[in-house]
């Protein structure tokens, strides 16, 4: 009999094998479809990528540094404004390719071995390995040329990218959704995100907003992880607001919510 269960233990175990080595397989494909059809075939689409973050830092450093003698924390203006905007631009990046998976990807979806978790996942990977690269790069630049001499935290940087990354996630899992089953959602969350530029605390520190609105302000992950972000790279800096806990939680709520939904109700939207 034991040889029996295991002889029929075998194929089942062979089978869930292979399952996620095809899962791995279409997630790989779809990246690299992905790298073809967002950034082109050749270096200038990633040269662009670098280009926009680059110049968004630069003009803030051109019009702020003409009104003030220092930024709010250190001496430099470009590492000032680059711990800000970069972990900005790469929630907004990511949220915004995420919301737009299954619209992108709904004629490969067709083929059952694909799934949108392999749509989600593949776009995720693609985005933030490609703004790992944008950040290296314009703080390598900054640190050399700009000849700044700061001591950093490696463990608060990894931890402001994993609030990030997983804010991102969260929110594009439930935008997924929401811009499959209602299309006026992405106009909507278009013009909802226009002040987050101004109030994710980028231009300035959270300390120095007058309550109540920092009592506000606090309920904007992006707050957060603007804040650890600096705290990792001024060490002066220590910011008692921040709360991990807060961003970690209501990523994985928007997350669940978003994942259950598109489970339930994808394929249905799609096959409307």
């Amino acid at each position: 009999m034991a040889n029996i269960d295991t002889q029929s233990e075998e194929p089942a175990e062979l089978r869930q094998v292979r399952i996620r080595f095809a899962s791995v397989r279409a997630i790989f494909a779809l990246i690299l479809r992905e790298m073809s059809t967002s950034y082109g075939r050749s270096p200038g689409g990633y040269v662009w990528a670098i280009l926009e973050p680059a110049a968004g830092i630069a003009l803030l450093t051109a019009i702020f540094s003409a009104g003030f003698r220092t930024p709010p924390l250190g001496t430099n203006f470009p590492l000032f404004y680059a711990t800000g905007v970069l972990p900005f631009l790469m929630y907004m990046d990511i949220t915004g390719k995420m919301a737009q998976t299954l619209s992108f990807s709904k004629a490969l979806l067709e083929y059952p071995r694909v799934t949108f978790i392999d749509a989600l996942t593949a776009r995720f990977i693609l985005n933030m390995l490609t703004h790992f690269m944008v950040h290296f790069v314009i703080m390598a630049w900054i640190f050399i040329f700009l000849d700044v001499s700061v001591i950093m935290d490696v463990d608060k940087i990894l931890l402001a990218y994993a609030m990030t990354l997983a804010l991102a996630f969260g929110l594009g899992s439930l935008n997924c959704f929401l811009v499959l089953a209602y299309p006026i959602w992405q106009t909507v969350w278009a013009v909802i995100n226009r002040p987050m530029f101004i109030i994710s605390c980028l231009f300035f520190l959270w300390e120095s907003v007058p309550e109540p609105w920092s009592n506000y302000l606090w309920f904007n992950p992006l707050v957060h992880i603007t804040g650890l972000m600096r705290d990792a790279f001024f060490p002066f800096y220590n910011p008692n607001y921040i709360s991990p806990i807060y961003v970690f939680t209501f990523a994985a709520i928007c997350a669940i919510v978003g994942l259950f939904l598109l489970n339930r109700y994808h394929r249905d939207i799609l096959d409307q």
